[in-house]
């Protein structure tokens, strides 16, 4: 199993993206986090995050969760070495992954090891076996956007630890969590007794087969 799962983007580490997937190519770009969003901000969200990858070598296509079912959700990313899942809302995230089946299609792909999983910030926290203390970072009434189902309270369980991104130090300060979300969601989890890991927006928790590490 390869995952790489960053705080920010490719955090200080995209060299170690690129190890993990080898020869970059054709990478599918989930951004399901953004969909409670205006249609500008979610395009522009979007759009950024396509040049990244473009500019590190990747051929990235957009996978529309939106536009999947349980149904379709193996062929949507068939031909993928690699996806890209990037940051907004957990909950709306965890609530699309479910919806269209690509949250099990993930599972069983990272089990055979044939697909390499990188996300940042939601794309990452989603990943954990709760979204524990997430709800500090993100409003669960953004979900009401899209639907009136219940807000998820699990995430995919593909390791086993909360991560928490955005997490200031006096030598890392993040700019992208003014209001001490980071620290709000790790005592959330301290207080419910759910192990997790801080994450600097240069930091990346990368799992490499059988090995753990965050760099």
């Amino acid at each position: 199993m390869r995952l790489f799962l960053a705080s920010y983007r490719f955090g200080a580490h995209g060299d170690r993206l690129l190890e993990l997937v080898g020869t970059p190519g054709r990478i599918g770009v989930i951004a399901a986090a953004a969909d409670a969003w205006p249609v500008a901000a979610r395009t522009a969200a979007l759009t950024s995050d396509v040049a990244l990858l473009t500019e590190a070598g990747f051929d990235p296509v957009e996978i529309d969760l939106r536009a999947v079912t349980p149904a379709t959700a193996e062929a949507a990313l068939a031909g993928l070495s690699a996806v890209w899942v990037r940051g907004g809302n957990t909950f709306v995230l965890r609530h699309r992954l479910a919806t269209s089946g690509v949250d099990h299609v993930l599972r069983e792909r990272l089990r055979r090891d044939d697909l390499v999983y990188a996300g940042y910030s939601a794309g990452a926290c989603v990943m954990g076996p709760s979204l524990t203390g997430v709800d500090a970072a993100d409003p669960p009434a953004e979900l009401g956007e899209i639907t009136d189902d219940r807000v998820p309270q699990d995430g995919l369980g593909v390791i086993d630890d909360v991560l928490v991104p955005h997490w200031s130090t006096p030598t890392a300060p993040s700019a992208l969590d003014p209001d001490g979300a980071a620290r709000a969601m790790a005592d959330a989890c301290r207080a419910a007794g759910v192990r997790y890991r801080t994450l600097t927006d240069d930091q990346v928790f990368v799992r490499d087969g059988d090995d753990d590490r965050v760099l």
